[in-house]
């Protein structure tokens, strides 16, 4: 008998599938920051989904859009991929294309970092050493009372108390599983499912941000329209991806970093072509 996948209810009224409900008011919120600085959409367009999770992004989107939008979305975690691929089949199967795999700059298969009781922090580029974790912890106690709702409620205790409920929330959250996921490049699924236009790039990949770019060609630079990508700032990555874009013709960028995030190396890039 097949596992059933458990629902809940958006603040839009609609009734998803999920893997942990706790997480969906939180992505939720977030997903709704890469409507900023000029990025917009417009019935009929299409729309890159890379990272999509359970598909909070893209059925925001279908919404938004009147069901009248073409997005391709993509997800590497089985797992995840699953929940995502229900919530497609529930909505719009044949506007909301899934795909099994997260984009990069080559085809190839590798090993991801699964964290099922955190599933946004999976990534082909983990991290969960003590050092990141007390990272997460600094972070969320400096800025509590901007943190989500899941963890907001820590800042009517005592700084002690508080901080040890913090070390067991990340000590469970970034508990990890190895799984094989499959990669792909922009440019191939553009050449095969014959895309002449992506009018918005969306990109949360965990520290893979920048291979997702790399897997453009240049002839298909000038199909993309509008990027929004969360971007880890290591080694320059920021200046890095702001110079690429640039080069490629979107020239209107803004980078800018969200209060929760303050102090993290993680900010939010907005780059239009006009």
């Amino acid at each position: 008998m097949p596992t059933l996948i458990p629902e809940t209810t958006l603040p839009n009224g609609m009734k998803i599938f999920c893997i942990r409900e706790e997480e969906v008011p939180i992505i939720y919120e977030q997903i709704q920051q890469y409507f900023k600085h000029g990025v917009k959409l417009q019935e009929g367009d299409t729309v890159f989904d890379v990272g999509a999770n359970i598909g909070l992004f893209t059925l925001w989107l279908y919404q938004l859009c009147k069901t009248n939008v073409n997005i391709y979305a993509f997800e590497p975690i089985p797992a995840i991929f699953d929940v995502l691929h229900a919530n497609a089949q529930r909505f719009g199967p044949e506007k909301l294309r899934v795909f099994p795999c997260g984009l990069s700059r080559e085809s190839k298969t590798i090993m991801f970092a699964y964290y099922p009781n955190a599933t946004p922090l999976s990534s082909a580029y983990p991290d969960g050493s003590k050092q990141q974790r007390d990272k997460f912890k600094n972070i969320i106690l400096r800025n509590v009372t901007d943190a989500p709702t899941s963890v907001r409620w820590l800042r009517w205790l005592p700084p002690a108390l508080r901080s040890l409920i913090l070390d067991r929330i990340l000590e469970k959250a970034f508990q990890m599983e190895q799984v094989a996921c499959q990669l792909r490049t922009v440019s191939e699924i553009i050449r095969e499912y014959a895309v002449e236009q992506i009018d918005l790039l969306k990109v949360d990949v965990e520290r893979s941000e920048l291979d997702v770019l790399l897997g453009i060609e240049e002839q298909d630079w000038p199909k993309i329209k509008q990027v929004v990508v969360e971007v880890h700032d290591l080694d320059f990555r920021v200046d890095k991806m702001t110079a690429l874009l640039k080069e490629q013709g979107l020239s209107e960028i803004i980078v800018e970093q969200e209060p929760l995030r303050e102090g993290s190396d993680t900010f939010n890039l907005y780059a239009l072509r006009r």
